[in-house]
């Protein structure tokens, strides 16, 4: 048997994870074997670490990922071997529940994701079910092409739940990854966007910035509130994103919200949090949670990526070889980088 060096969810509980070796998988029919040349590590893959997400182990992680079609199964005829591509996430969907029928796939109760679910892009090589390959836009790396994945999860969460139009003044909390795409995604929509960050995002706030953030504000630092008013001739933000995860943000930011408008939650905590939900009926706002994504926000994610009015590069901020996967994630969780990725296939000889 033919084995392969991968990062795994070896059992449920804290930590639990590391590289282990796990047999090279083969496509099935109607199934894609991909050569991983990039994956992102996601703060989905930091819940999975510390037990705080669902996952089936022993199971290899990452769902952020693109690559080269390494071989493909029985029955598939939309891809052929040398391909340059991204994936979705969903390996399993019951395809006939109410939410699979209605364009929901995402709330399949049977749903079952790479990464978590079966295994994952924190190897060589992933089987992947052909109806989720993308061709990839021209012109983009195998690193800049690992992320429409968080870009579609920005763009269901941002864009396709919550409404955004031009004019929109959006305040985001959280400039990570996720934060950073949801700016662009939102300028892209029209919206004139207001970062918020602390101490530890100084990094991050600077890339805001350079990324056209009206303004970013380290919230240790200055008090965002008179610029939200200045900016909003003193109503509020139309929208905002709660996309760091973290309870302080998730309740500052109501008080940045204008009447009749619109919170939307991005980021997960992991753990319950303290919200003010008489704010929700006294401003009468509406209230959005994401989970995931779906077919059309992938479509868009891919049109934003292609047209260059979202970029991923300036977000890469570290790569690590596989073998280099606890420092990776360590980097990531001490937020000293944006986007930290892995090449799994770097320093491996006999991958194709």
């Amino acid at each position: 048997m033919t084995t392969m060096p991968a990062v795994m969810k070896t059992a449920r509980g804290e930590g639990n994870v590391a590289l282990r070796e796990a047999p090279v998988p083969e496509p099935g029919p109607g199934q894609v074997l991909l050569a991983v040349r990039a994956a992102g590590i996601c703060g989905t893959d930091l819940h999975i670490y510390h037990d705080e997400y669902p996952t089936q182990p022993p199971v290899i992680l990452g769902h952020e990922l693109a690559g080269e079609v390494a071989a493909v199964g029985e029955g598939v005829a939309g891809v052929k071997p040398g391909a340059r591509v991204t994936t979705e996430t969903y390996f399993h969907l019951c395809g006939t529940c109410r939410f699979c029928r209605g364009g929901q796939p995402n709330l399949c109760p049977e749903r079952r994701s790479i990464g978590s679910g079966v295994n994952g892009g924190f190897a060589p090589y992933v089987v992947v079910p052909e109806r989720n390959v993308h061709m990839l836009p021209e012109g983009l790396s195998f690193r800049e092409a690992a992320l429409p994945e968080p870009l579609a999860c920005v763009v269901h969460g941002a864009l396709e739940l919550p409404k955004v139009t031009a004019g929109d003044i959006a305040v985001i909390a959280g400039p990570g990854a996720i934060g950073l795409l949801t700016l662009q995604a939102a300028q892209a929509a029209g919206a004139s966007v207001i970062v918020l960050g602390t101490n530890v995002d100084h990094r991050r706030l600077d890339l805001a910035r350079e990324l056209g953030a009206a303004a970013a504000i380290d919230i240790g630092e200055e008090d965002a509130a008179p610029i939200v008013q200045s900016l909003t001739g003193g109503w509020g933000a139309d929208v905002v994103f709660e996309c760091s995860g973290a309870g302080p943000a998730a309740l500052g930011l109501l008080a940045h919200l204008r009447r009749g408008g619109q919170y939307a939650q991005i980021g997960l905590f992991g753990k319950p949090v303290a919200w003010d939900l008489d704010q929700v009926c006294l401003k009468e706002l509406r209230v959005t949670g994401s989970n995931a994504s779906i077919p059309s926000a992938w479509r868009t994610a891919l049109r934003l990526l292609a047209e260059g009015r979202v970029q991923t590069a300036p977000l890469i901020s570290d790569v690590f070889p596989l073998a280099g996967w606890d420092e990776a994630f360590a980097r990531f969780e001490r937020r000293e980088g944006v986007k930290v990725m892995l090449e799994p296939t770097t320093g491996l000889s006999g991958i194709q």
